[in-house]
């Protein structure tokens, strides 16, 4: 279907869209083109920007790169080219600027000519394959992949992960965890799409999951009693992604884990991808709205009944049997949600999350030495 150019005529926040374009330097293949605007309203017009983000604030980024192409039904493998000659993307920019013109909004032409930046950008990705995509029911289009990353430096270390990200917000690693080939392959003969991975479980390779875990250290005497004691401590996940957080906290730290996640996609691919456990002696997993399931915790541990928390029941039900067999009172609650509104911030809490009555639930299910995160 072609593309309405009037499309692009006005910036409509937060929008994101993506299609191919003729690579006008290497017929006949093609370029991946995507169209971000910005997620505020703005009553000026800040240049538009191709390629990357500069300095100052923008109103429209665009984003071009090669199509991948797949072959004889195969998944598309990316390999980063070498960076032998910077001229080629010169003389691409060149030739794109027609298109970046004429993706950019009316009233940026307000006083003349507009000029554009054409900048590059490359990450740490040496090479990658799609493992699958998907659609979730709340947190929309998925992708998981399998990626080959640089090692900071050391030639002979090969990293490769698993990871999980969300269009909807666009190069944000959702999760992260390392993979290692099955047992056979030596490191010198792997090829990302080419041999089969194991998860390592045993590090956390997510940045923002590391800080969070470091907070521990603050009721590092009461986890280190309850352990003593011959009891795992318990903490409360509200968010599960991958499931990468659950998981090392089981089976490194000894916690016994409920989580909850309120979109059954993001749990099927947790559990195929990454090693998510569905039950289990020491791991619980609801499927329900985060807020509702620890206004009903908290209303348990104030002598009510938690009603429809029967096993994996869909309305902020939990996997908990007939929900007198955990306790309430947990060491740690740690909160994983995000925003839906592009406007709060990609990172950004969600506004419902940080009401009063919403943060009084979670002090009471926290037991007296326990913290929020």
């Amino acid at each position: 279907m072609a593309l309405d150019k009037t499309t692009f005529e006005t910036i409509t926040p937060s929008r994101f869209i993506t299609f191919t374009f003729p690579n006008p330097s290497i017929s006949p293949t093609f370029l991946h083109v995507a169209v971000l605007d910005t997620p505020f309203q703005l009553t000026s017009s800040p240049p538009v920007a191709a390629m990357l983000v500069p300095k100052q604030r923008i109103s429209r980024l665009i984003l071009t790169g090669n199509q991948p192409i797949n072959g004889h039904g195969s998944p598309a493998i990316y390999h980063r080219p070498a960076r032998n000659d910077s001229s080629c993307d010169g003389e691409l920019g060149v030739s794109l600027r027609p298109l970046f013109l004429a993706l950019s909004p009316k009233s940026c032409f307000k006083h003349g000519t507009l000029e554009i930046p054409i900048l590059s950008y490359e990450d740490n990705v040496i090479c990658s394959v799609v493992l699958e995509r998907c659609v979730g029911s709340l947190v929309g289009e998925m992708v998981v992949e399998d990626v080959e990353i640089e090692s900071g430096g050391e030639a002979s270390k090969r990293e490769f992960r698993r990871r999980l990200r969300f269009k909807r917000v666009p190069n944000l690693v959702q999760t992260e965890v390392r993979i290692v080939p099955n047992t056979g392959f030596g490191f010198d003969y792997v090829e990302i799409g080419e041999v089969e991975f194991r998860l390592d479980n045993s590090i956390l390779v997510h940045p923002c999951l590391v800080p969070m875990l470091a907070s521990l250290q603050l009721i590092a005497s009461y986890i280190e009693g309850r352990i003593r004691s011959g009891f795992r401590p318990k903490a409360l996940c509200l968010g599960v992604g991958g499931g990468a957080l659950l998981g090392f906290l089981k089976a490194e730290l000894g916690f016994q884990v409920v989580d909850v996640e309120a979109d059954k996609e993001v749990l099927r691919v947790a559990t195929k991808y990454f090693g998510l456990e569905d039950g289990g002696e020491h791991v619980n997993v609801c499927v329900g709205d985060a807020i509702k399931v620890i206004e009903k915790l908290a209303g348990r541990g104030n002598g009510q009944s938690l009603g429809s928390f029967g096993a994996h029941e869909i309305e902020g039900g939990c996997g908990m049997g007939d929900g007198n067999d955990i306790d309430t009172k947990f060491g740690v609650v740690l909160v994983d949600l995000d925003s839906s509104d592009a406007g709060d911030g990609i990172i950004a809490l969600p506004f419902e999350f940080v009401r009063k009555h919403v943060l009084l639930a979670a002090r009471s299910v926290l037991c007296d030495n326990g913290i929020l995160v």
